[in-house]
């Protein structure tokens, strides 16, 4: 009988929070606009018998002008409302698989954290807020230096994402 055990793998990640000087639902649609939502319609019947790896790709790269897809959005905000909380707040899961698979072919763990988590909201203050965990802070506690330059890379494109939707580029993306 295989003995079972659990693993505890501690690290620190950093989170993100960065300052939107533009109402909360003109950010939210330059961001939408900027990382489109995935339309697997677009990938065809995905049988890996008439399609393959580079194909993938090659729609992927189309569908993701600035390196990300939207998987999935919520308005987190509409069920707190019933709480009587009136600040704004929308989650997304935004990613590419193209660049998840770089990492899943070292160790499939890795979609605990991709897609990456973001978040629109506002604070106390009705400022708005963008907010990412740093990627290379989540994937370089698999202790794979393969995963952790995936990480770093997922650093670059983030840097250009934000600098595309006009937000202020923290120096730890860049360097």
């Amino acid at each position: 009988m295989k003995d079972h055990h659990a693993r505890i793998i501690a690290h620190d990640v950093s989170r993100i929070e960065i300052a939107v000087e533009q109402p909360f639902d003109a950010f939210r649609q330059r961001y939408e606009d900027a990382v489109p939502a995935f339309d697997l319609s677009r990938y065809g019947a995905l049988d890996p018998d008439s399609v393959n790896w580079d194909t993938i790709c090659k729609i992927t790269a189309e569908q993701a002008p600035h390196d990300f897809i939207l998987y999935w959005r919520a308005e987190t905000d509409l069920i707190m409302r019933f709480a009587g909380h009136s600040r704004r707040c929308t989650s997304y899961l935004m990613g590419n698989h193209t660049i998840a698979e770089r990492m899943y072919r070292h160790n499939a763990g890795v979609m605990l954290y991709a897609p990456l988590r973001t978040s629109i909201y506002e604070d106390q203050e009705d400022q708005v807020w963008f907010s990412i965990d740093q990627p290379s802070t989540r994937f370089a506690s698999f202790g794979d230096p393969e995963i952790a330059n995936v990480g770093v890379d997922l650093d670059s494109k983030l840097a250009k994402l934000l600098t595309t939707l006009d937000l202020v580029v923290p120096a730890e993306l860049t360097s």
